[in-house]
Order: structure tokens, then sequence, then C-alpha cells
């Protein structure tokens, strides 16, 4: 990922808001100038558009485009009332799609809600899924632990990349019996520039979905305050998750099948689908 396409990615997830009922939501007036719209009577163009996408495409502009009140601050300390909308990831979505294509962010953008849609979409319909789905989804999910996890161990003194790789390789080493990020990258026949994670099966992403949940609630708990501390904590913890394996009887993780597809594959696939069927949601088989 390039690092203007991270650094965008980030803005789309910082702005994410999340209700009492867990569902996720964007306000329209924090979305614009991500999307670099400084004016906003030239954004509430693109939200005419979006809206009259989502009635052509049958779904209620209501469910979607919550008109709210919003109290802004003016100079002098004073106030004033403004429209907003609360706007769903389908929103969102329909939203870049009637965006200034010229814009290299709303082609973020379109990337972004597509992805983001479908990865709801399918953890909707989870248990009906078919393996690449569920790999998208629980993927989907290993990327927002990480972000958190990330800033959890900065908090604990994990500073500099060197670190932070580190830190990785305790985690992995903890779960996969001492192997190291290169040793399964061998192990598995994966090439130097390929993720691991890109190419774990469902199976193999819940283990360390797992491994990267737990390590980030143990590091606040326990309050660790250096680089040595955290590491520690990371491989007890993986290492506990290999344990759990090894009760149950299942198959360690470095024995586990490598998928054909990557996860970037499977996700250029549903966005294909998506463009043949731009007027249905995206779970459609």
């Amino acid at each position: 990922m390039s690092t203007l396409k991270a650094k965008e990615y980030k803005s789309f997830e910082a702005i994410k808001h999340v209700s009492e009922d867990s569902d996720e939501f964007w306000y329209a007036r924090e979305l614009a100038p991500v999307l670099e719209y400084v004016e906003w009577r030239n954004f509430t163009k693109v939200l005419e558009r979006a809206k009259l996408a989502c009635k052509n495409s049958g779904y209620s502009v209501a469910d979607h485009f919550v008109e709210v009140n919003k109290t802004i601050k003016m100079p002098k300390t004073a106030t004033k009332q403004v429209i907003d909308f609360k706007l769903t990831r389908y929103a969102c979505y329909l939203i870049v799609q009637n965006g200034d294509p010229r814009k290299e962010v709303i082609a973020l953008g379109q990337t972004y809600f597509a992805i983001q849609t479908r990865r709801q979409e399918v953890a909707d319909y989870f248990n009906q899924l078919d393996e690449d789905n569920k790999r998208l989804v629980i993927r989907g999910d290993i990327k927002q632990w990480n972000q958190m996890l990330a800033e959890s161990a900065h908090n604990a003194g994990v500073i500099s990349n060197e670190e932070y790789a580190t830190f990785q390789n305790a985690g992995y080493m903890g779960l996969y019996g001492g192997l190291k990020v290169e040793d399964i990258h061998k192990k598995k026949g994966l090439k130097k520039q390929d993720r691991i994670l890109d190419f774990m099966s469902s199976t193999e992403l819940i283990a360390n979905l797992f491994r990267i949940s737990q390590t980030d609630d143990k590091l606040k708990k326990d309050k660790a305050a250096t680089a040595d501390a955290a590491n520690e904590i990371h491989f007890i913890v993986g290492k506990e998750v290999r344990r759990t394996i090894a009760r149950v009887g299942g198959t360690m993780p470095e024995n586990l099948p490598v998928p054909n597809k990557s996860i970037s594959e499977v996700e250029r696939e549903q966005l294909k689908k998506l463009k043949k069927s731009p007027n249905k949601l995206m779970l459609d088989g």
C-alpha cells in the first residue's frame, strides 16, 4: 500500500463513528474535507447525486442519509446551527462514486468504502460464506485490531521500526513455536514481499486475531512501560494461543495449508462483482 493510500485510508477510519448499537457511521461535514471539498455547497451537490443513486437503487434515502442538526463554532465564541447528515457505509460509497473523479482521494475512497461495505455484508452472513469470503472478513478485522495493537505497543515503549519488527516477531514466535516472520515465509513458500496475513486460511487468521486482540488487551491491563515488557507479553499471549490449539487437538498454524489466492486477489474479485452490478449491495454470491 502506497504512503498516500495508507494515509487516506487512515483518514477515513479516523472520522468513523460507532453507535450504541455498534453500527458504523460517518458525518457528512467530516467526510467532505477528507474528500478535499473545501466548500460545503460544492459537497452538497455530491450529496444530492448520491441520494438520487440511493433512491434509484431501491433503498430508502432516509435510512442511509439521516439528517441531523449540529452546532459549529464561529468567530468570537459564537455558535451556529447547521444541517449535517449521518451516513451509512453504503451512503459514503455512493458519495465517492459521485465525487470528482479527477481527485485521487476519490478513487481511494471508492476502494475503501466498497471493501468496507463488502466486508460488513459478508460478516452478516458469515456462516454461509465460502472460505475466501471468510478470510476477507477476518482479515479486515485484523487490520483494525493491528492498528490498535500498534498504538498500545507504542504507548508501551515500542517506538522505532526495528523495535516494532521485534515486537511482531515475538508474537509470531509464541504462536508459531519459535518461528520468526522470515521462518514462516520460508516454511509456507511465500515471496519476500508477500504479507503473511494475506496468505492465511480463515482458521489461521482467527488464531492470529485472537493473539492480536488479547495482546492489545494485556498491554493495557498490565500497563507495560518498556519495549522488552511488551515483547514478553506478545510472546506469552502467542504461546498461550498455541497451547489452546494443542489442547483442543487443532493443527498448528505453521502446518495449515496456504490458500491459492491472496487477500488482495479476493478483494479485486469482489470489486469486479460490484462493478458488474452497481445497483446492488455487494453480497451477491
